[in-house]
């Protein structure tokens, strides 16, 4: 094998090593007392928390919908309309009242293809959460509208529909949360943004691993609203 001459510590070089290190730390000195304030479950003000997730979501060029939830159904209608899509994707288990009208819609079966799939081009599911600080949805892939793993990475369109109270402040939040699903063995996915990566020029290439566009439709349980937001 190439590469310069091989170096070895003897038992008395790497003695006089360890004897250094302890002088300069002080024989039997106790350790040092380290400060782990690590972030814990939090609570936030809700309006709070919806606001922060639109502005992390639009930071990641995701569009963002916030409408009440008797509106799900007519802002997706509106986005799929504006994408041009003739056929839609619904993952099992899509409540109803959130299903959109004026497209043909699928629904997921385990024997469609990748190639399918992508023929399809968009898709309609909920989420398991969604972390405000982060901006990014979680999905555990329960037959609850998530769908499996293969509908959010395959289809060049993703919306994804969040209820207010699935919002959490942050990644400790999160994990509260999941750990029914960890112990069931369920797939866990984060998802922040439409897919996206850079070169070592850092040129921004979309849709190579993941959804070029994805739009989330935040839906209020309060009824109030605050618009629609957006990458520009």
């Amino acid at each position: 094998m190439n590469g310069g001459p091989s170096v070895s510590v003897s038992g008395s070089a790497r003695d006089e090593i360890l004897a250094s290190v302890r002088a300069a730390i002080g024989e039997g000195q106790a350790a040092a007392d380290v400060p782990r304030d690590y972030a814990g479950v939090s609570s936030g003000d809700q309006d709070d928390l919806v606001g922060l997730l639109v502005e992390r979501l639009v930071d990641y060029r995701a569009n963002v919908v916030v409408t009440d939830a008797e509106s799900v159904a007519a802002r997706v209608a509106e986005i799929l309309a504006e994408a041009g899509a003739v056929r839609a994707l619904t993952a099992p288990g899509l409540p109803e009242t959130w299903t959109p009208q004026g497209v043909s819609l699928v629904q997921d079966e385990d024997s469609l293809t990748a190639a399918e799939l992508d023929e399809i081009g968009h898709v309609i599911t909920t989420c398991a959460l969604a972390i405000a600080s982060l901006g990014s949805l979680v999905f555990d892939h329960r037959a609850n509208g998530q769908g499996r793993r293969a509908i959010t990475l395959v289809p060049d369109h993703h919306i994804c529909i969040v209820g207010e109270d699935q919002i959490v402040a942050s990644l400790p939040d999160a994990i509260a949360r999941l750990h029914r699903s960890v112990r069931e063995g369920l797939p866990v996915t984060f998802v922040s943004g439409p897919s996206a990566t850079s070169d070592i020029e850092l040129r921004r290439v979309e849709g190579v691993h993941g959804p070029r566009r994805l739009d989330v439709v935040i839906a209020r349980l309060s009824g109030q609203t605050d618009g629609r937001g957006g990458a520009g």
